[in-house]
């Protein structure tokens, strides 16, 4: 079969998955999802650990991704279906969708998402008509977003609008962090304390790709002064949740602002790689983060059962819940 019609074929059967996952496309390589917590914060259950420690409203939220099944990294613990990725690098796809188009799709997206909750007597009218129109981008829902060749403009678009930005990587092209248009908070994902146990766990398409994990966490630092910066710690029980004083060293590189020691979650195609034992308790969790925090110099700020999430900072501040204006 032609390269290209076996590229169409998979694009057209991972497209089927994804919208039987309940994602809708915005886009050829554009999608977004309602997030559990969204939906929660609709019926005034809970909301994302995003909302507590950062201010981030989960009922006005959009998680989008523009590079739906392009990704450098094989993680054992993703939830995306491996055998449908359709490209490691940006030049893998020669048509992208724009910037302008993607955030009026991403919108009409989620309100189509969201009708449904209209007629649903648990859902508070107020936070559901302020949800029509979302104010924070999550760009980090499947597929690694620094693999779009038009991040830059999207960000800035997006800001442009009046909206807040969350960039999630996993720092396998460290030339668009250095040249990144800052986003509201960025995030680089830091999975592994070392070199053996990041190949074991990330498998990367890139030969140098703990090289290129570290260029990335260099230039996360120079970036400190211009957003706010996370490095996000998936703990694998079994795995991962080993030598504190290496993911130490990691932390000393980019200096974040922020970091989150959060559980790997027993979800999605993760199932048929892991198992429900290696989805850590929060008490393990928070146990774990104790330890990385003594040895890089942080302490545990908050933390949120529910997530089986800790926050780790040097010291808190007041802006750390940010306010923002509709």
């Amino acid at each position: 079969m032609p390269e290209n019609n076996k590229r169409l074929e998979m694009q057209a059967k991972l497209k089927k998955l994804l919208e039987k996952q309940q994602y809708e496309f915005a886009g050829e390589n554009t999608a977004v999802k309602i997030c559990t917590w969204t939906k929660r914060s609709l019926k005034d259950e809970n909301t994302c650990y995003k909302e507590t420690f950062y201010g981030i409203r989960a009922h006005r939220c959009c998680q989008m991704s523009p590079s739906v099944g392009y990704c450098p990294n094989m993680c054992v613990f993703c939830w995306r279906d491996l055998t449908l990725t359709l490209g490691k690098t940006p030049e893998d796809n020669e048509e992208w969708d724009q910037p302008e188009n993607i955030i009026d799709n991403c919108i009409a997206a989620q309100q189509k998402l969201l009708s449904g909750f209209g007629g649903n007597e648990k859902v508070n009218p107020k936070k559901f008509k302020e949800a029509q129109e979302p104010m924070h981008f999550a760009i980090s829902l499947t597929g690694e977003p620094t693999a779009y060749p038009y991040l830059n403009e999207l960000i800035s678009e997006l800001h442009r609008r009046g909206k807040s930005t969350f960039l999630v990587t996993n720092g396998q092209f460290p030339e668009v962090i250095k040249d990144l248009e800052p986003p509201t908070q960025l995030y680089i994902s830091v999975d592994a304390p070392n070199k053996e146990l990041f190949n074991k766990i990330d498998r990367p398409y890139f030969r140098n790709g703990w090289e290129r994990l570290l260029q990335s966490l260099k230039h996360m630092k120079s970036l400190k002064d211009k957003t706010r910066t996370t490095l996000r710690i998936t703990m694998i029980k079994g795995m991962n949740m080993t030598s504190p004083e290496q993911y130490a060293e990691l932390i000393n590189i980019a200096e974040p602002l922020f970091i989150e020691v959060k559980a790997y979650m027993f979800v999605g195609s993760s199932r048929l790689r892991l198992e429900m034992e290696n989805m850590p308790r929060h008490h393990e969790v928070k146990e774990f983060a104790e330890l990385i925090a003594s040895e890089a110099g942080y302490q545990i700020i908050d933390d949120k059962s529910e997530s089986r999430v800790v926050l780790l900072m040097k010291e808190d501040f007041p802006d750390r819940i940010m306010k923002f204006e509709d």
